[in-house]
């Protein structure tokens, strides 16, 4: 507590000094450590939701970088100081400064590997910073050096050793818990559990996530990741499970987190799950329904299509208020129609007799008609402005390591090698001999290629 309220007086002289002439006296009046540990406490509030502190790490993070440009080989002699230069370069620094401050300081072997390293990393070059990092103990470093680096080395390990980023991850946590740091680990916990398949996993950090950091400026890739991963585990994560992890939201987010899944799951099929999200959405908290919102009534309307019921699924996406639902959904909309009327439409005869073969000399040139969209389309409408669903990679050096997105970017499709939207995907089976299930298998394929197009998180 001594220590927090000494570094909020800190924080409170930097501030007034920054618009002051004297600014620059008052920073370099205080040692490196100082303005780190400083940015630090500013970037824990930050992580337990104080939004408006984001504009005080900014200053922060400029007058520290100063005064590690502008600290000397005396400066650096002391351990807490060179120990505040990685972790601010760890904490979305300058990979400029550290190297230039790296040059002249005179430190231990150790140190000095970790300086590589942390270069490397905001350099991006992650290969070498796995080599230069790869024999040094978190644990057995200061804690507040330990936490950041089991957190930089457990993301440069997610890829190739997920379980070893694991392990680095809760070492993370365990160095630094209720701050940014720990914010930052658990996140990424979420999607490497996934990737491993690990339903438990997946749901304790989720759990934790929800409990500790619901209002971070960064959760909204925790919901990305935990969306992704309720599609892919399904099958491992009960209903009640689900429910007890959201009871934990507000009310608004909540509706916004079982839209998504009720989307998601519509449109890869799972129709007990996007039923079930469908239904909470709608349900609402505290006596407040949310029948009334489109959203909910277009996932469900999807997830209900069978050749049994399609007539009243018509009804009900006759009835939704399109001018309610984003670009993308209204999209969505007008593609469900379409099929929707594909599938009642009555099949098309077959021809009494085959005819006969025309002659090679009296064949006629056939016109070239492939296209990005197909000459089969059903007249669905096209798509404008659409994205790829994933996010590209933030480079290491653009922001702070502990906020990074952790999505690997999606490759864009050439627009001439997209397939149509009616075609069989590659892995599709034969198609059913019924019109009707021959119809219903479009659907669901149509659906899916649309998705890829809009990206999956409604407006």
């Amino acid at each position: 507590m001594k220590r927090a309220a000494v570094t909020r007086r800190l924080i409170g002289l930097l501030l007034l000094a920054g618009g002051h002439p004297s600014a620059g006296f008052a920073q370099d009046a205080l040692q490196p450590y100082q303005l780190v540990r400083s940015l630090q406490l500013i970037q824990d509030r930050i992580a337990a939701g104080d939004h408006a502190a984001l504009p005080m790490q900014a200053k922060l993070l400029e007058m520290a970088d100063a005064r590690l440009r502008a600290a000397n080989a005396e400066d650096y002699k002391d351990p807490k100081n060179f120990r505040a230069l990685l972790v601010y370069g760890m904490s979305g620094g300058n990979p400029v400064t550290v190297e230039a401050a790296t040059s002249r300081a005179t430190t231990d072997p150790q140190s000095l590997a970790i300086a590589k390293g942390v270069i490397d990393y905001l350099n991006g070059r992650p290969g070498e910073a796995i080599e230069a990092l790869r024999p040094i103990d978190p644990m057995a470093l200061p804690p507040d050096l330990g936490a950041f680096l089991a957190l930089v080395k457990g993301s440069l390990l997610a890829g190739d050793q997920p379980a070893t980023a694991l392990r680095l991850l809760d070492e993370a946590r365990l160095l630094s818990p209720g701050t940014l740091v720990e914010e930052a680990a658990l996140r990424r916990s979420v999607g490497l559990a996934v990737a491993q398949g690990d339903a438990a996993r997946f749901a304790l950090a989720s759990t934790q996530y929800v409990e500790r950091y619901l209002y971070s400026p960064y959760a909204s890739q925790f919901a990305d990741s935990f969306v992704s991963g309720v599609i892919a585990l399904h099958m491992s994560i009960s209903q009640d499970k689900l429910g007890d992890i959201t009871s934990m939201m507000d009310p608004e987010r909540e509706k916004v987190i079982y839209l998504r899944i009720a989307r998601r799951a519509a449109i890869d099929g799972l129709n007990d799950l996007s039923a079930f999200a469908s239904a909470r959405a709608e349900q609402g908290r505290d006596g407040n329904t949310n029948q009334d919102d489109p959203r909910a009534l277009l996932y469900a309307s999807l997830s209900t299509v069978t050749s049994g019921t399609i007539e009243d699924v018509r009804a009900k996406l006759g009835r939704i208020d399109r001018s309610r639902l984003s670009e993308g959904d209204r999209a969505l909309l007008d593609a469900a129609q379409a099929i929707a009327g594909e599938v009642v439409a009555p099949p098309t005869a077959l021809p009494a007799e085959k005819p006969a073969p025309v002659p090679a000399a009296a064949a006629q040139p056939v016109p070239e008609i492939a296209t990005a969209q197909g000459a089969d389309d059903s007249g669905l409408p096209p798509v404008e402005g659409a994205i790829s669903e994933q996010p590209a990679v933030t480079a290491a050096s653009s922001g702070p390591a502990a906020n990074a997105p952790d999505t690997a970017a999606a490759a864009s499709p050439d627009p001439a090698t997209v397939m149509p939207a009616s075609a069989p995907s590659p892995a599709a089976g034969p198609e059913p001999a019924d019109p009707t299930d021959a119809a219903m298998t479009r659907t669901r394929r149509q659906l899916d290629l649309i998705d890829q197009m809009l990206g999956a998180a409604p407006k």
